[in-house]
């Protein structure tokens, strides 16, 4: 974009104006500071510190004043111009990501995806999504959604085929247990018995890490995984493969249960914002969410309220 820089040419004829070019006018700039009067360079001196001073306020004002992103072009301008962010979510995931019965989402990663929208000045829709599912949707033709939130660890496979963000919530993998049995699982090697029934849902990375890591163990699907801590409560399994992130809500809301590893996970990640390629200003405006909330606290007190463990 072309600079366009404002002049002001005085003379003794005529009062203060402006003159727009894309380039100084030295020769008649030169005429007319010989030819000025006193009261003529007071009134110049005035309209230059004027200038100086109010330029940069009345454009950050025009670009900052709401907090809102502003784009000519690109996936942000599309979601700008439809007034609202489609964010594709599992809602099965608490406390990360909840859908209620009445079509109510919560959770930390909604309102993760609530800044962002805040962001750039948009209302949010949320689209479900599931975790076997979740990267075709992602790749969809027409596309389903601008980005996927709640519980989504950041892994190489993932932004070898897609766009991932800076992570916003330390992960890893641990287990939940009946909380009578909570001294029997002390590592691994106690959980890789023959004897041992382990719960995990289907097509994301629990039962990715239970196939690759668990070969005595035995492996039982279950389709919802909100329904498995219930079921493990229950006896109709002994553990559930989980995250740190996930674990510590059920603990605080059923009692029948544990989480003996919490402190010591299988794994260490973070969780972060999906997204397609080829949206690289979405990114960089999911990017700068997660910065500022960083910095201004927003991010350890959304922690503090789900009872997250604060990495940052």
């Amino acid at each position: 974009m072309k600079t366009k820089i404002v002049y002001a040419v005085v003379s003794d004829e005529k009062d203060v104006y402006l003159e727009e070019h894309h380039r100084p006018v030295y020769s008649k700039g030169i005429i007319m500071m010989k030819n000025m009067t006193d009261y003529t360079r007071k009134k110049l001196w005035l309209l230059t510190v004027l200038l100086t001073l109010c330029t940069p306020t009345v454009l950050a004002a025009c670009s900052d004043s709401d907090n809102t992103i502003r784009q000519d072009s690109g996936k942000v301008a599309e979601i700008v111009e439809r007034g609202t962010l489609l964010i594709g979510t599992t809602g099965d995931y608490r406390p990360l990501s909840f859908c209620e019965e009445d079509g109510t989402y919560w959770g930390f990663g909604i309102e993760i995806a609530r800044e962002i929208a805040n962001a750039l000045g948009v209302e949010t829709e949320f689209v479900k999504t599931t975790w076997p599912t979740l990267t075709a949707d992602v790749l969809a033709e027409p596309q389903l959604f601008d980005l996927a939130i709640g519980g989504i660890t950041i892994t190489d496979v993932r932004k070898e085929q897609m766009l991932m963000s800076e992570g916003y919530l330390a992960n890893g993998k641990t287990i939940l247990c009946r909380s009578t049995e909570a001294d029997r699982y002390t590592s691994l090697a106690d959980i890789d018995k023959p004897e041992v029934r382990v719960m995990v849902n289907p097509g994301g990375l629990n039962e990715k890490f239970a196939n690759e890591n668990l070969k005595n163990a035995t492996i039982v699907v279950h389709p919802k995984n909100e329904e498995i801590p219930t079921l493990i409560a229950e006896g109709k399994a002994d553990l559930m493969i989980t995250e740190i992130t996930e674990a510590p809500y059920y603990v605080q809301t059923d009692s029948r249960l544990a989480a003996p590893l919490l402190n010591e996970p299988f794994t260490h990640g973070e969780i972060g914002v999906l997204m397609r390629k080829g949206q690289d200003d979405l990114l960089q405006t999911v990017n700068d969410v997660i910065r500022r909330m960083k910095q201004d606290g927003t991010l350890r007190r959304l922690h503090e309220k789900y009872g997250l463990a604060y990495a940052y």
